[in-house]
């Protein structure tokens, strides 16, 4: 036996050839049902039917596991319900268990497996009152908590100020650990749900709706001191519930741009948080404006004077406020890039021009990225 193989059978571990664990037909099926399921904004009897479809060509069911036996075990499972409001023959919905289960499923696909932060804060530049050591000591201040205090080298202080003979610990032996700033940010989403994100044959909204289930769920695991709101925007702008996302669908609307930071201004301007930011998803150019009377002013025409100004006013106000506006235009068309870049300067903000692909990790960068910055 070579020095090698010797050293491996010392060592006590045991190499195998990987093997997949094996899953259920249940659980195999569960997976594509829950892919679907986002694809259809949470209609269940639609993501059935695709399936039924997918069978044809993919032979997904067995005679020994049927349809049936799937949607049985569904119910069994609690991720479908009955629901009478529905018509009869067509009365199945998704349950709360559902929506938790694919926001995580979103947060996996598209951020990784993150570890998760007991605590939830987040690091910045600035040392303060936190959970994470910088590495470095520094001499005690009032407030500081007992728990940060560095006994072996506030000890070794005692000896080296007073001696053996006049032991004595005093608050000038004192040091602590120091730590990094807990920092807590409130969030808005902004998503773009006007005509043009299902346009051109390109679903551009269920990977926006990805997007924002994973970041909630990010948010919600790992940084629940942080707060997050999502609002939608089209003709007009409105908040919208966590628990509404997988059923956000895209409306014969406009683009209101100027009412979404409107609504986000007012829901950023009550919160408590020093760290505020706005993240803005969209494809398409700012095309309607509310009018006092109650109408609305529209122009999809190129890009309207009018409409950019009030954006660039917008932005202006933000800035003011201390609050950035990242802004994520999933189109590449030059003229509105344009239009991007101007209101960028204006609020001193960012913009990333991509296409669906990576989407999501660049928010989540971008998410951790403001977080570090210093508090003012």
């Amino acid at each position: 036996m070579s020095n090698l193989g010797k050293k491996i059978k010392k060592s006590g571990f045991t190499f195998t050839k990987y093997e997949e664990e094996e899953r259920s037909d249940f659980e195999r099926l569960l997976e594509i049902f829950q892919e679907l399921i986002v694809y259809t904004s949470g209609d269940v009897d639609e993501t059935l039917d695709w399936m039924e479809q997918l069978d044809q060509e993919y032979k997904l069911f067995t005679p020994e596991y049927t349809m049936e036996d799937f949607v049985e075990d569904l119910k069994k499972h609690g991720f479908i319900k009955d629901d009478k409001d529905k018509p009869k023959g067509k009365g199945l919905s998704i349950t709360a268990k559902t929506e938790q289960v694919i926001r995580q499923r979103a947060l996996d696909q598209i951020f990784g497996d993150l570890r998760k932060s007991g605590r939830g804060d987040h690091k910045t530049k600035h040392t303060g009152f936190g959970m994470d050591k910088t590495g470095e000591m520094r001499s005690y201040s009032f407030g500081d908590s007992i728990d940060q205090i560095a006994v072996t080298e506030s000890v070794k202080n005692a000896f080296a100020n007073n001696g053996i003979s006049d032991f004595r610990l005093t608050e000038k032996d004192l040091v602590v650990h120091d730590t990094h700033h807990a920092a807590q940010m409130s969030t808005v989403l902004m998503i773009d749900i006007s005509h043009s994100m299902i346009l051109y044959g390109e679903d551009r909204i269920t990977p926006a709706k990805k997007v924002a289930m994973a970041l909630a769920e990010l948010i919600r695991t790992r940084y629940p001191k942080d707060s997050i709101d999502i609002i939608v925007f089209g003709n007009d702008a409105w908040p919208i519930q966590l628990k509404e996302l997988p059923y956000l669908q895209v409306g014969p609307y406009h683009t209101n741009t100027v009412a979404g930071l409107n609504l986000a201004l007012d829901i950023l301007r009550r919160k408590k948080q020093a760290n505020r930011q706005i993240f803005m998803i969209t494809d398409g150019k700012p095309s309607c404006l509310n009018l006092p009377n109650g109408e609305y002013y529209k122009n999809s025409n190129g890009l309207d004077p009018h409409i950019v100004d009030k954006c660039l006013n917008k932005a202006k106000e933000a800035r003011k406020l201390g609050i950035p506006i990242t802004t994520f235009m999933i189109a590449q068309d030059p003229y509105l890039q344009t239009f991007v870049e101007k209101f960028t300067e204006a609020n001193q903000g960012k913009a990333f021009y991509t296409g669906l692909k990576g989407l999501g990790q660049m928010i989540f960068e971008d998410y951790e990225k403001n977080k570090k910055r210093n508090i003012r």
